[in-house]
Protein backbone atom coordinates (compact mmCIF):
# COMPACT_ATOMS: atom_id res chain seq x y z
CA UNK A 1 0.00 0.00 0.00
CA UNK A 2 1.53 3.56 -0.96
CA UNK A 3 2.44 5.68 1.84
CA UNK A 4 0.07 8.19 0.98
CA UNK A 5 -2.81 6.26 0.84
CA UNK A 6 -2.12 4.84 4.66
CA UNK A 7 -4.30 6.43 7.35
CA UNK A 8 -4.45 5.95 10.85
CA UNK A 9 -7.23 3.66 10.27
CA UNK A 10 -6.11 1.65 7.92
CA UNK A 11 -2.73 0.53 9.61
CA UNK A 12 -4.17 0.27 12.84
CA UNK A 13 -7.22 -2.47 10.82
CA UNK A 14 -4.47 -4.28 8.69
CA UNK A 15 -2.05 -4.69 12.52
CA UNK A 16 -5.27 -5.86 14.19
CA UNK A 17 -5.57 -8.44 11.27
CA UNK A 18 -1.65 -9.55 10.95
CA UNK A 19 -1.87 -9.86 15.15
CA UNK A 20 -5.61 -11.43 14.41
CA UNK A 21 -6.47 -9.10 17.03
CA UNK A 22 -10.25 -7.92 17.96
CA UNK A 23 -11.17 -4.43 19.18
CA UNK A 24 -11.63 -6.31 22.78
CA UNK A 25 -8.15 -8.01 23.10
CA UNK A 26 -6.84 -4.53 21.48
CA UNK A 27 -8.62 -2.79 24.05
CA UNK A 28 -7.00 -4.70 26.73
CA UNK A 29 -3.94 -4.94 25.71
CA UNK A 30 -2.72 -1.43 25.20
CA UNK A 31 -5.43 -0.60 28.58
CA UNK A 32 -7.89 1.94 26.43
CA UNK A 33 -11.67 1.16 25.94
CA UNK A 34 -13.50 -0.87 23.33
CA UNK A 35 -15.51 1.68 22.24
CA UNK A 36 -12.56 3.99 21.69
CA UNK A 37 -10.89 1.35 20.09
CA UNK A 38 -13.85 0.76 17.43
CA UNK A 39 -14.18 4.49 17.21
CA UNK A 40 -10.55 4.53 15.79
CA UNK A 41 -11.08 1.56 13.40
CA UNK A 42 -14.06 3.26 11.75
CA UNK A 43 -12.13 6.54 11.46
CA UNK A 44 -14.62 8.43 14.02
CA UNK A 45 -12.17 9.27 16.34
CA UNK A 46 -8.58 9.99 16.09
CA UNK A 47 -5.17 8.97 17.30
CA UNK A 48 -4.34 11.09 20.32
CA UNK A 49 -0.95 11.12 21.66
CA UNK A 50 -1.59 9.03 24.69
CA UNK A 51 -2.86 6.59 21.91
CA UNK A 52 -0.13 6.47 19.88
CA UNK A 53 2.20 5.95 22.99
CA UNK A 54 0.17 3.05 23.71
CA UNK A 55 0.33 1.79 20.23
CA UNK A 56 3.90 2.48 20.23
CA UNK A 57 4.49 0.39 22.98
CA UNK A 58 2.41 -2.52 21.69
CA UNK A 59 3.19 -2.67 18.14
CA UNK A 60 6.70 -1.56 18.67
CA UNK A 61 6.55 1.99 15.96
CA UNK A 62 7.72 5.19 16.81
CA UNK A 63 4.89 7.60 18.19
CA UNK A 64 6.29 10.17 15.31
CA UNK A 65 4.61 7.05 13.07
CA UNK A 66 1.42 7.04 14.46
CA UNK A 67 0.88 11.11 14.76
CA UNK A 68 2.15 11.58 11.22
CA UNK A 69 -0.46 9.60 10.04
CA UNK A 70 -2.80 11.59 12.08
CA UNK A 71 -1.68 14.76 10.83
CA UNK A 72 -1.66 13.73 6.84
CA UNK A 73 -5.49 12.11 7.82
CA UNK A 74 -6.13 15.64 9.41
CA UNK A 75 -4.83 17.29 6.14
CA UNK A 76 -6.20 15.25 3.38
CA UNK A 77 -9.66 16.18 5.38
CA UNK A 78 -9.18 19.72 5.88
CA UNK A 79 -8.78 19.83 2.00
CA UNK A 80 -11.70 18.51 1.08
CA UNK A 81 -13.24 20.39 3.60
CA UNK A 82 -15.21 23.11 1.37
CA UNK A 83 -16.77 25.81 4.07
CA UNK A 84 -13.06 25.78 5.24
CA UNK A 85 -11.51 25.91 2.04
CA UNK A 86 -13.89 28.97 1.37
CA UNK A 87 -12.55 30.41 4.19
CA UNK A 88 -8.96 29.96 3.29
CA UNK A 89 -9.28 31.73 0.45
CA UNK A 90 -10.69 35.02 1.75
CA UNK A 91 -7.39 35.17 4.15
CA UNK A 92 -4.61 37.43 2.47
CA UNK A 93 -0.78 36.86 3.59
CA UNK A 94 0.74 38.92 5.90
CA UNK A 95 3.12 41.42 5.26
CA UNK A 96 6.02 42.33 7.24
CA UNK A 97 5.61 46.57 7.66
CA UNK A 98 8.66 48.66 5.85
CA UNK A 99 11.88 49.53 7.65
CA UNK A 100 11.19 52.56 8.88
CA UNK A 101 13.70 55.30 6.89
CA UNK A 102 17.00 55.87 9.41
CA UNK A 103 16.91 59.85 10.46
CA UNK A 104 19.57 61.61 9.01
CA UNK A 105 21.81 63.99 11.26
CA UNK A 106 25.36 64.84 11.41
CA UNK A 107 24.98 62.90 14.45
CA UNK A 108 24.57 59.37 15.31
CA UNK A 109 22.94 58.41 18.61
CA UNK A 110 22.46 54.47 19.42
CA UNK A 111 19.87 53.26 21.90
CA UNK A 112 22.69 52.81 24.65
CA UNK A 113 23.59 56.75 24.24
CA UNK A 114 20.47 57.42 25.58
CA UNK A 115 21.17 57.44 29.27
CA UNK A 116 23.43 60.46 30.04
CA UNK A 117 26.15 60.01 32.92
CA UNK A 118 25.40 62.43 35.92
CA UNK A 119 27.58 65.72 35.96
CA UNK A 120 30.42 65.55 38.64
CA UNK A 121 29.67 68.65 40.96
CA UNK A 122 33.10 69.90 42.60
Amino acid sequence: MPKSAQTPVSVLIGLMDEYQLTSNSLAKAVNLSVSAVRLITVGKSKVSVPTALRLVKFFGQTPDYWLDLQREADLNEAKKDEELQSVLKGIAKAKKPKPEPKAKSGRKTSSKQVAQEPETIT
